[in-house]
């Protein structure tokens, strides 16, 4: 009797009570993963493999590490985005569309300012950031011109993603991917002809990567003004983007609600790079099998990135409707079938991880730190799996505050002293140094696990939205 009652007990805990079913999720999920593969993956991956066939590691490390930390600002003009989302988006749902256009004008200049801002600097500090990432002497000398190239990229890309955030307030999300899409193409088509001179073009190797960025999010930019402006958004939201007036108090308020966006997109953004830069100090080598390794666990991700996506809009939607049994059912779902499916890909990478490598190793000099590399830190990326998905839940529940200053806390309390104490430290080889760096930074990501986990559990907007209610 105590035997079936235990096993009982035991079932009742393993089973998931509410919630979508799993098809009814994987419905979600197909298109999402379609989506992060076209945007987060694919362009990337080309680029990093018509890099490769130039047989150069340092140009290899170079575009690893330099794109790795321009990734900051990337986040930065999407929290933005978000920002512009939210403002505009508010006075469209109300119905004062010409409030939300003058919302738009106004989100436009404001980050307009700041990509400029943001692209000059980086532009006068290549060798400073080429130093701090302790690049040769040849890869400064590649690296700087490469780098002030990607700087007017950043310009841009604040330019796409003020545009891009007006139309999803407007709740057009069919333009946006579109365009993405065909910004994709050129960029492919651009970086194959500039980096191989092809078609009678000049071969500029690493610095056509560079161009073709610039190209491709120019290019963008241009469409999407040509069709926010000469469409019948024009009219219906009376833009005028030359001649409207600013309002500073709404600047001030979208700022007040992107800031918080930024920081926490941002904050993850810059432990990256600073881990990129830890394993630069070690060499273009290092670098290099870093730049690899990075490669391969963002194709192993695809399926967490989807499951974040899906997360975050079933949560919103559940804690609309009270749904709180609903809400951890389908985090527990959600966690599973991304653990499968990103566990079997790391799983096929971690068994063959030579035949991987191959793709990007081309003269055989960093092949053999990601074969030992990449299967040591498998069962650790799945934290960082953990961490994605909870912190999305958490997003989704309203809760952005406790998303950001836990990434903002372990990473400046934990994350950055652990990775400078280990660089004092004496290792016999390499291959040590960089799995014990690398490990630091995913056992940071366990300690966001676990405040997430804790802060579910609490049901804390449970309260206050039944509070609210109530009220």
């Amino acid at each position: 009797m105590n035997s079936g009652s235990t096993k009982d007990r035991l079932t009742s805990r393993l089973s998931i009570q509410g919630g979508l079913s799993y098809g009814k999720i994987f419905q979600y999920f197909y298109p999402e993963c379609i989506s992060a593969l076209i945007i987060y993956f694919l362009p990337y991956c080309i680029d990093c493999l018509f890099i490769c066939n130039l047989k150069s590691t340092n140009s290899y490390a170079i575009s690893g590490i330099v794109d790795n930390f321009l990734t900051m600002f990337l986040k930065a003009s999407e929290g933005l985005s978000i920002g512009t989302v939210i403002v505009a988006g508010y006075f469209n749902g109300l119905g004062q569309f010409k409030k939300a256009g003058e919302a738009f004008v106004d989100a436009f200049w404001t980050v307009l300012c700041i990509g400029t801002v943001v692209s000059t600097c980086l532009y006068f500090l290549g060798y400073a950031i080429c130093a701090f990432n302790k690049f040769s002497p040849e890869m400064i000398e590649q690296g700087i011109p490469y780098l002030k190239c990607k700087a007017l990229s950043v310009f841009f890309i604040f330019l796409y993603f003020a545009l891009v955030g007006f139309l999803r307030a407007i709740k057009n999300t069919f333009v946006p991917m579109v365009v993405f899409a065909c910004g994709a193409v050129v960029f492919v088509i651009v970086d194959y002809i500039l980096i191989f001179g092809a078609f009678g073009m000049p071969q500029l190797y690493l610095l056509g990567s560079a161009v073709a960025s610039v190209v491709q999010y120019a290019f963008m930019s241009v469409v999407m003004l040509l069709y926010i402006l000469y469409t019948k958004n024009h009219e219906k939201y009376n833009i005028s983007i030359l001649h409207a007036k600013l309002n500073w108090c709404r600047i001030g308020n979208l700022l007040w609600v992107c800031i918080p966006v930024v920081i926490d997109k941002v904050s993850i953004a810059f432990a990256y790079a600073w881990l990129g830069s830890c394993m630069s100090h070690l060499g273009a080598t290092a670098g290099a099998a870093f730049s690899c390794i990075k490669m391969m666990e963002r194709f192993a991700f695809l399926p967490a990135i989807a499951c974040a996506q899906v997360i975050t809009f079933l949560v919103s939607n559940d804690v609309g409707q009270l749904r709180w049994d609903d809400i951890h059912a389908n985090i527990k779902r959600v966690l599973i079938i991304a653990t499968l499916l990103v566990g079997t890909i790391l799983l096929i990478g971690s068994l063959w991880p030579s035949w991987f490598v191959t793709f990007f190793d081309k003269k055989g000099e960093f092949g053999h730190l990601v074969a030992i590399i990449f299967p040591a830190l498998s069962v650790l990326i799945l934290i960082d799996l953990l961490q994605l998905i909870l912190s999305a839940a958490l997003r989704g529940a309203g809760d952005v505050s406790t998303v950001m200053w836990t990434r903002v806390v372990v990473i400046s309390c934990y994350f950055i002293p652990a990775t400078y104490v280990i660089s004092q430290c004496t290792f016999n080889a390499m291959v040590t140094k960089m799995l014990v760096t690398y490990a630091a930074f995913l056992l940071g990501n366990a300690l966001m696990s676990i405040v997430y986990l804790y802060r579910l559990r609490q049901n804390h907007w449970k309260k206050q939205k039944e509070k609210a209610c109530n009220g």
